[in-house]
């Protein structure tokens, strides 16, 4: 997939937001505003810390492509609670030429309500129509949260589209994670775009990615190492004692309030 074959090429802020928004004063929300974002491979992540806006501009992403809220494709049309912003009202999406053959709004957080209502689509949970192949053949409810995240990413992810993934790792062992890439690398083959946002280091080791990191700085391309997900698991990792013994004495010294 080329430059000009991508799906998303950019998004943009281009309407004064209230101030009174809460995702007005995060920094990656103004960086949109002042700067944009560009996309400009296959594959991009948005990692950075909790509170960051990675979700937020996510879920507005996907809203204004035409995505269902709490996900599935644009032909799913069901709400249970309202939790996504209306970021999406201000933000401009640059589309590329090329009309995309497919697509999906994988959401973490209202995976059970997407996963409800393909059983509510088919009938129920017993699965006996077409609708059920596209997604393994079996209730996405009769599978551990993994399995079923990574069956609808296997069977209903058919290429040739725009896939938006919010933390998908939520749902995934070290060995799904594994699993999800090899997804990735056969959806980015077929002529697809994936925008995921993630914390996990296993996922940001995709080959040829660009990681877009969420800061008090803004918004920065960085190379993988260069995360602090990926330099604390790291350090975790290679000295585990000490680094909780660390964090265990520092929990445990009095407050000084």
């Amino acid at each position: 997939m080329t430059l000009r074959e991508l799906f998303v090429r950019e998004i943009k802020i281009s309407k004064k937001i209230p101030q009174e928004s809460y995702f007005a004063a995060l920094p990656a929300v103004r960086h949109l505003e002042s700067n944009g974002l560009v996309f400009t491979r296959p594959v991009s992540f948005l990692v950075g810390e909790n509170g960051a806006g990675k979700s937020t501009i996510i879920e507005a992403l996907a809203v204004a492509m035409g995505f269902n809220p709490e996900g599935g494709t644009v032909n799913f049309h069901f709400s249970t609670a309202d939790s996504h912003s209306d970021l999406y009202r201000y933000l401009t999406v640059v589309k590329g030429p090329l009309r995309r053959r497919d697509g999906f709004f994988l959401r973490a957080e209202s995976f059970y309500n997407l996963a409800s209502d393909i059983d509510r689509m088919d009938q129920g949970p017993s699965f006996g129509s077409r609708l059920a192949d596209s997604y393994g053949g079996v209730s996405l409810h009769r599978r551990s949260h993994g399995e079923s995240f990574l069956s609808v990413i296997e069977n209903r992810f058919g290429g040739g589209g725009l896939y938006i993934l919010d933390e998908p790792e939520s749902a995934l062992s070290p060995m799904g994670l594994m699993s999800l890439i090899c997804q990735i690398k056969r959806l980015a083959d077929t002529d697809s775009q994936l925008i995921i946002a993630t914390h996990s280091p296993i996922l940001m080791t995709f080959p040829g990615a660009e990681i877009f990191q969420l800061s008090d700085a803004g918004i920065q391309s960085v190379p993988y190492r260069q995360t602090e997900h990926f330099r604390i698991t790291r350090q975790f990792l290679n000295e585990p004692e000490k680094m909780l013994r660390f964090l265990l004495e520092e929990e445990s010294r009095p407050s000084s309030y």
